[in-house]
C-alpha cells in the first residue's frame, strides 16, 4: 500500500475514534471554519451553509495550522449535524505540514495524496503555510499559481485554498482583496471573502465573486460557538453609495491628520481608505494639497 493511501486511510481511522464512531478573510479563525463548514457540507452533499450543494463529494483537506487530532476534534464537533453522512467522503493528509507547492517533492506529495483518496475537492488552509515565496514578488507567485493549476490538472480535483487578505480593502473588493502579487487573482473562479462590517457587531459578512456566473448578493454570518457551524443572520446593512470624486475637504482632512510632511504615497492611501475612493488620486481636486507632499 502506498504511503500517501495509509496516510489518508489512517485519518478516517482517526476521525472514527475521536468522535465515537472541511475563504480568505482577515477575521481570524473565520475563513478557516467557513472552510472546514464547506468541506463537511460537500463531503455530505447536504446543505447547511446557505448554498445548494451537489451529491456527495470526496474531499481531501491539507491543513497546516493545528496539530491533527486538534483539527479533528474540530470536525468531530462538526460532523455532529450530519452524523455519518459524511464520513466515508471526507478525509485529512496527516502528513501536509512541511510539505510545499513550490517544491517539486511537496507537490508530488499533495499529488499523490489526492489520488490515494481519489478526491473530487482538495482543500488547502491556509495557502501562506503551503509554498516559502514572497507573497509580494509576481514572478514568485505566479510561479505558485502555476503549481496550483498543475495540481489541479494532476489530480483532477477541484481546489479550494483558504487565504488571507490584505489589511486595508476597498469596500467593493472581493478576488483582488488577496494579500500579496495578483498573480492569484488571475487564476481563481471562485472568490468568497470573509470581514467584519463592523467592531461592534458580532456577525461577519460574506462576499461573492466568480469568474464564470453571476454573483450573489453578500449576507451576513453568525457562529454558533457550540455547533462551530455559521448560519445565516440575514443581508447586510445598505452601503452608501459609493463616492466618485475626492473632495478638497477630503485632501485638507487627511493632511489634517496626517502632518503637512506626509508624503504623497502615504497622503494617497490614507485619502484612498477613509474615502473608499479606487481612483484616488486620478480625481482628486483641483486644488494642490501642499508642498511638502
Amino acid at each position: 500500500m502506498p504511503p500517501a493511501r495509509r496516510c489518508c486511510e489512517r485519518s478516517r481511522l482517526q476521525e472514527v475514534r475521536l468522535t465515537g464512531g472541511v475563504v480568505f478573510g482577515p477575521v481570524a479563525g473565520a475563513a478557516a471554519l467557513r472552510g472546514a463548514n464547506l468541506a463537511l457540507s460537500l463531503a455530505a452533499g447536504a446543505d447547511r451553509i446557505g448554498f445548494p450543494i451537489p451529491p456527495p463529494r470526496r474531499v481531501l483537506i491539507c491543513q497546516f495550522d493545528l496539530p491533527v487530532p486538534q483539527f479533528v476534534s474540530r470536525l468531530a464537533i462538526m460532523r455532529r449535524a450530519f452524523g455519518t453522512a459524511a464520513d466515508q467522503h471526507l478525509l485529512v493528509d496527516t502528513r501536509a505540514t512541511g510539505h510545499l507547492l513550490s517544491a517539486a517533492q511537496g507537490l508530488n506529495h499533495f499529488v499523490s495524496a489526492a489520488r490515494a483518496a481519489a478526491a473530487e475537492i482538495i482543500v488547502l488552509d491556509p495557502l501562506y503555510s503551503a509554498h516559502d515565496q514572497d507573497e509580494n514578488d509576481t514572478r514568485a507567485m505566479a510561479a505558485l499559481c502555476q503549481s496550483l493549476l498543475r495540481l489541479r490538472d494532476a489530480s483532477g480535483a477541484a481546489l479550494v485554498v483558504v487565504h488571507h487578505v490584505r489589511k486595508s480593502i476597498g469596500r467593493h473588493e472581493i478576488g483582488s482583496a488577496f494579500r500579496g502579487s495578483s498573480a492569484l487573482h488571475a487564476v481563481g473562479d471562485s472568490y468568497l471573502l470573509l470581514t467584519r462590517p463592523s467592531p461592534q457587531l458580532a456577525t461577519i459578512e460574506l462576499r461573492f465573486q466568480f469568474r464564470y456566473a453571476a454573483s450573489q448578493p453578500p449576507r451576513l454570518l453568525q457562529l454558533d460557538p457550540r455547533t462551530l457551524w455559521f448560519s445565516s443572520a440575514g443581508p447586510p446593512p445598505a452601503a452608501a453609495a459609493p463616492r466618485r470624486k475626492v473632495e478638497k475637504a477630503d485632501v485638507q482632512q487627511a493632511l489634517a491628520d496626517m502632518g503637512d510632511q506626509a508624503r504623497y504615497n502615504q497622503l494617497r492611501d490614507q485619502i484612498m481608505n477613509t474615502t473608499e475612493c479606487p481612483n484616488a488620486p486620478l480625481n482628486w481636486p483641483s486644488a494642490k494639497p501642499a508642498s511638502g507632499v
